[in-house]
């Protein structure tokens, strides 16, 4: 399995793994094809990077992340997901890992990612924390009433 920054071709099974995971709504995954178009247009020099875990010519899974806007050295993690074949297999964890190695290629020190406090979301928060995440803040009702967001930081070595 390797690890690379997204091909054009990578698009349909980007999307497809957005919906596949079943925890984004219709518009969360409408703003994927939204990062994943602002992407293929501006590249390496936009604001918003992917990268997949391939297992030869499949994508198991993918990472949306950015520099901070005026930030030093702060980046986020704005998506994550992984095909639900392939749950289990360590592909999140690799990415996450794969990511926080191309921030700090790129100057960066400071990966922030946001995501909901809601039942479904808790794996997504295990591995976050396994990683060495820190919960640094929750937001009540932030996404939708009842629908918490919690920040997670980690400064990288």
């Amino acid at each position: 399995m390797t690890i690379v920054k997204a091909a054009p071709e990578d698009g349909p099974a980007i999307l497809r793994i957005s919906a596949a995971v079943g925890v984004f709504s219709r518009d969360e995954v409408a703003c994927v094809r939204e990062l994943w178009e602002d992407y293929l247009t501006r590249g390496d020099a936009g604001d918003y990077l992917f990268i997949v875990r391939r297992d030869q010519d499949k994508v198991l899974g993918f990472v949306c992340y950015g520099r901070k806007a005026l930030t030093e050295g702060a980046w986020d993690l704005y998506w994550l997901a992984v095909d639900p074949a392939a749950h289990g297999r360590g592909v999140g964890r690799a990415l996450v890992k794969h990511t926080e190695a191309e921030v700090l290629a790129r100057g960066g020190y400071l990966l922030l990612i946001e995501t909901s406090m809601t039942p479904a979301y808790a794996a997504a928060r295990r591995l976050y924390e396994s990683c060495g995440y820190i919960r640094e803040a929750v937001i009540r009702d932030f996404y939708a009433r009842g629908d918490d967001l919690a920040l997670y930081s980690k400064h990288l070595a």
